[in-house]
């Protein structure tokens, strides 16, 4: 059984250790985790695989910036012939406390672009997603200045263990399924 786990931020430097890129960071930790083969440049994406009690996870980190990834999730779910339901798509979430993780198997793309433009691209905003708190700390009118700003020193004492609790969530949805992860990572 194969999975897509769409990993959301934006390339670039200047993005490497922003909010935004949290998805990035999950991607990578999950990469590192495994041994995985290098990040390769394909088509929208960089992508990686690792393998986990019988399953196949291909890592993707789209190329198309965040307000594009709907791109990168519908050529990689078309190349791959997997499913909308084999895809999950870890991305940052502003209405969540830091490193708080909410799993959900659809929902409203909760004002952020990225899942917006996944959604109209697919047609449906039925495939799960994996939201990770990165908190709203901001000033009224400086939402874009902060997602795309760095942890703080606080937060980035506690990101390691955050990461390692998301990248056990994406490896959650695929040996249990979505049901049977969500009433796991979503315990109060």
């Amino acid at each position: 059984m194969k999975f897509l786990i769409l990993c959301l931020g934006n390339i670039g430097p200047e993005y490497a250790d922003t909010r935004h890129n949290v998805g990035f960071m999950v991607g990578d930790y999950l990469a590192r985790k495994f041994e995985a083969q290098p990040w390769a440049l394909g088509r929208h994406a960089f992508t990686t695989e690792i393998k986990h009690k019988g399953k196949t996870f291909v890592l993707v980190k789209p190329t198309t910036y965040m307000n594009l990834s709907g791109k990168a999730a519908a050529h990689w779910l078309s190349t791959l012939k997997l499913e909308k339901e084999q895809m999950l798509v870890v991305t940052d979430d502003l209405a969540l406390p830091f490193g708080k993780l909410r799993m959900k198997g659809k929902g409203s793309a909760g004002g952020q672009n990225g899942l917006k433009h996944i959604q109209e691209t697919l047609g449906s905003d039925e495939y799960a997603r994996l939201r990770f708190g990165i908190d709203s700390s901001f000033s009224k009118g400086r939402q874009v200045d902060y997602v795309l700003s760095p942890f703080s020193e606080d937060e980035k004492i506690d990101l390691p263990l955050r990461l390692e609790k998301a990248a056990d969530a994406v490896l959650a949805f695929g040996t249990l399924g979505i049901e049977r992860a969500m009433n796991v990572v979503n315990v109060k």
